[in-house]
């Protein structure tokens, strides 16, 4: 009897003893995954430019080393006016994709996610803003400035709108609001986004971000959850590659112009003078590089055949006597095509008056003084050599059976004639064979 009661009693803690192994097997086991986290990195890249096919390859960059670290959380510190739509089309589908956490951070105080930082923002697992920055402002603008009109100004709309739209609902945001920046274009500080759930958190720089993060659960777009363990973390600035440099400059409409510039100057330089090798190497490369950046930025076509027309403008200054009209005409059609080159109104995306105003200056000069002093250079009579000597003057010496010395052009020359000329005589040099010159009687 007294067994039996034994076996009832262990019986009654089995149950306890199990839930008791069980618990402790998921501490364990939580407690190992905590710790795997914890001594994963976490990646910071900065974007602090206009969004472009570099920023695209910087973020891709970003995601990859991200992969490669097995890093637990990749940072984008963002500061960004705007940029290109195809481009932040391209950042966005890659945070989607991405089997890394991405937090996009707007940061530091003085910061903005201006046009296209604000669809980059929304589309992050984990969207923080630094107190003092702000939000919005995404609607599309025609170039020049100007509003787009009629059926095209309410399909873009509608199309930027959707595509707002459709990140907030994903990430779980205010559709709503991501709606009016594009349609009102209304911009908030991080305060009110934080309010209106247009982000998630408002830290003061990264240290404090990860601070916040740690333990909180972010879902992938595999459906797979990951806790972050981000106190402590080692927090590695991930720099831009060479690649992702030499694309963001080429970004720049002012590199993109100078280039051009010297594109035109090198190949001018070459063709004037075939041979010399290194200006046709150099501007054939600048102006492939420029063509590769038109065909990212916004060109005005009009702009372009102003420069080209201003070129032209300033070789027939060369060759025709227009007293100046030409040139000044050179320098009102390149200074209103550089301005008109760049269809955008947004202003990181224009070029500089202080880039134009020395550029248009510099390339009068170039083809009205320096190659105009080369071109009567090339129609200047020689001066030495056989072609130096045609009738170049002499005085005969002596004469002897129409054997002549004569002095000219400070030395004693021997000459024939067809006629007798006594010495003292003056004669021109009408041609030249070897040492020998051939004379005539002047006058």
């Amino acid at each position: 009897m007294t067994g039996s009661r034994g076996l009832l009693k262990s019986a009654r803690r089995l149950p306890l003893a199990f839930f008791l192994a069980g618990a402790l097997l998921w501490g364990l086991t939580n407690a190992h995954f905590l710790l795997a986290q914890g001594g994963r990195p976490v990646l910071v890249i900065d974007v602090e430019d206009a969004i472009s096919p570099g920023s695209t390859s910087y973020v891709n960059h970003g995601l990859e080393e991200a992969r490669l670290r097995r890093a637990q959380l990749l940072v984008i510190r963002l500061d960004t006016p705007g940029g290109l739509v195809s481009s932040t089309r391209a950042i966005v589908k890659a945070i989607f994709a991405s089997s890394t956490p991405v937090a996009v951070f707007v940061a530091p105080g003085g910061a903005r996610a201006a046009s296209a930082g604000t669809f980059i923002t929304m589309s992050a697992h984990i969207a923080a803003m630094a107190p003092g920055t702000n939000i919005g402002a995404a609607s599309p603008v025609a170039g020049g400035g100007k509003q787009i009109e009629g059926d095209m100004r309410n399909k873009a709309m509608n199309d930027v709108a959707a595509f707002a739209r459709s990140i907030a609902t994903r990430m779980g945001r205010n559709a709503e609001w991501a709606e009016s920046a594009v349609r009102e274009a209304v911009s908030v500080d991080e305060a009110e986004a934080l309010k209106l759930k247009v982000i998630d958190l408002v830290a003061v720089d990264v240290k404090s971000l990860l601070l916040a993060l740690d333990g909180r659960k972010v879902k992938l777009a595999s459906g797979q959850e990951v806790v972050l363990a981000t106190r402590g973390a080692e927090v590695v600035t991930l720099d831009r590659s060479w690649r992702d440099k030499v694309l963001s400059l080429l970004s720049d409409p002012n590199i993109a112009y100078i280039l051009m510039l010297l594109g035109m100057y090198g190949l001018f330089f070459e063709l004037s003078n075939p041979g010399n090798i290194l200006p046709g190497v150099v501007g054939a490369i600048s102006i492939l590089l420029a063509l590769y950046a038109m065909k990212v930025l916004p060109i005005n076509y009009v702009g372009l055949l102003l420069m080209g027309l201003a070129v032209i403008m300033f070789l027939l200054e060369i060759k025709m006597v227009s007293y100046g009209g030409l040139t000044i005409g050179g320098i009102v059609a390149m200074t209103l095509g550089s301005v008109m080159l760049i269809d955008s109104p947004e202003p990181y995306l224009q070029i500089s008056l202080t880039v134009i105003l020395p550029a248009v200056a510099s390339t009068a000069v170039f083809f009205v003084w320096i190659v105009g002093l080369g071109f009567r250079v090339q129609q200047t009579a020689p001066v030495s050599g056989a072609e130096g000597m045609i009738n170049q003057i002499g005085v005969v010496r002596s004469s002897d059976n129409g054997k002549l010395k004569i002095f000219v052009h400070g030395e004693i020359w021997t000459a024939d004639s067809d006629e007798e000329i006594e010495a003292g005589g003056k004669v021109r040099v009408v041609s030249m064979e070897g040492l020998k010159l051939r004379v005539a009687r002047e006058g």
